[in-house]
């Protein structure tokens, strides 16, 4: 298995690890629960060295990304991101990415980990010549920081002006910046993205530099003030879950569209030739929301907990999909779950019945909105 930079450092801290996607990852340190709620309540830090970095540069990157993926990565301004999604010609969603456009000429595409190599050499093909493209994942660690007091932790790494600065930052912008630790110059990407559902920002650094900023994120804090806790895979699934997040391999696969799972917003027409998937997703937005799947969430109000692939039935009997994820929130104190389902089947408004299969027995649930834990509503969560 792969190890990222900081794979030493969970090995000191205790940490379990597991194999994911080919490398060996922290899934726990002190408790999936426990982390979670460090992360709702205050701060956590998070090693996603194992996430893939793709640079494109050169004067048509842009128009070379706009053909490429299904989203308009020219129409952002330097020092702005967006989500956007990698489609097959049938229009089958590939992968899910996050875009930065860091410089005029300079976009950086983050794809996940089981995925990464596959991206690369995708945008290379696809792009050809018109721009360069540089998958530099190998030489780049990305950590994450992410709760309500993230802001205040991450501003501490920088002198006071350009504290204020990253402090500033909105979300979906990133900012290119050094921070000194221990002697030690650091340049770095920050942006202020995530995938937790709370306040939060992630960095891009040299791989080689990572060991001294994560364990200056994980210094004891202020007094009075939680200490940031390291956070395993375990409560980033649970984090993202109970923010409504999709997972590539779960609720996002290649035989659905992203008109399949409410992600038809992020696909943009009318970009000219040679876009890849335009045509068959025109067709798809043409046919509507009921031609396809549904991606839904549910509130388990039965006994047990939906877990991927349990059968989710009509009370009358029918089946209508499977569940993509499922956990008990620790936030809500009642499990949830996100469902693909059959759209012609119903419009599955807020608050209609279905039935999941549980260990061979029915048990009742709910369709509910998404996010199932809005952010910032820690206090108001259990109400």
């Amino acid at each position: 298995m792969r190890r990222t930079a900081l794979f030493e450092e969970h090995l000191n801290l205790g940490a379990r690890m597991v194999d994911f996607a080919g490398w060996e990852m922290p899934v726990q340190y002190a408790g999936v629960i426990e982390e979670h709620r460090a992360v709702r309540a205050s701060v956590g830090v998070f090693d996603l060295g194992h996430m893939g970095e793709i640079w494109v540069r050169g004067p048509h990157a842009g128009a070379a990304l706009d053909r490429a993926l299904v989203s308009l990565p020219s129409a952002l301004n330097p020092g702005r991101a967006q989500y956007s999604i990698a489609v097959n010609e049938s229009g089958g969603m590939i992968d899910d990415l996050l875009v930065y456009r860091v410089a005029d000429e300079e976009w950086l595409v983050v794809a996940n980990a089981s995925n990464a190599e596959r991206v690369a050499a995708l945008l290379a093909q696809r792009i050809g010549t018109t721009a360069n493209v540089s998958d530099e994942s190998a030489s780049t660690a990305m950590i994450a920081v992410q709760g309500p007091q993230s802001g205040d932790l991450v501003a501490s790494l920088f002198d006071a002006k350009e504290a204020d600065a990253v402090r500033a930052l909105r979300n979906y912008a990133c900012r290119s910046g050094e921070v000194l630790i221990g002697g030690t110059r650091i340049p770095l990407l920050v942006a202020r993205t995530g995938y937790t559902g709370e306040d939060g920002f992630e960095f891009y650094l040299p791989a080689d530099r990572a060991v001294p900023l994560w364990r200056a994120l994980l210094t004891p804090g202020t007094s009075g003030s939680p200490a940031p806790q390291p956070i395993g895979l375990g409560a980033r699934d649970t984090l993202r879950l109970e923010a409504g997040m999709p997972l590539f391999g779960n609720e996002l696969r290649e035989e659905l569209t992203p008109f399949d799972v409410g992600l038809g917003r992020v696909v943009k027409f009318n970009k000219g030739e040679g876009v890849v998937g335009d045509a068959a997703l025109t067709a798809r937005a043409a046919a509507g929301a009921r031609a396809g799947r549904a991606l839904v969430g549910l509130k388990i109000t039965g006994r047990g907990i939906a877990r991927h692939g349990y059968e989710v039935h009509q009370p009358d009997g029918g089946l209508i999909g499977h569940i993509t994820s499922g956990t008990h929130s620790p936030t809500l104190g009642y499990p949830i779950a996100l469902a693909d389902l059959d759209a012609s089947a119903s419009p599955y408004p807020v608050g209609e019945p279905l039935d999941v299969l549980i260990r061979g027995e029915r048990v009742a649930a709910v369709v509910t909105g998404v996010p199932f834990v809005p952010k910032g509503s820690i206090g108001t969560a259990r109400a």
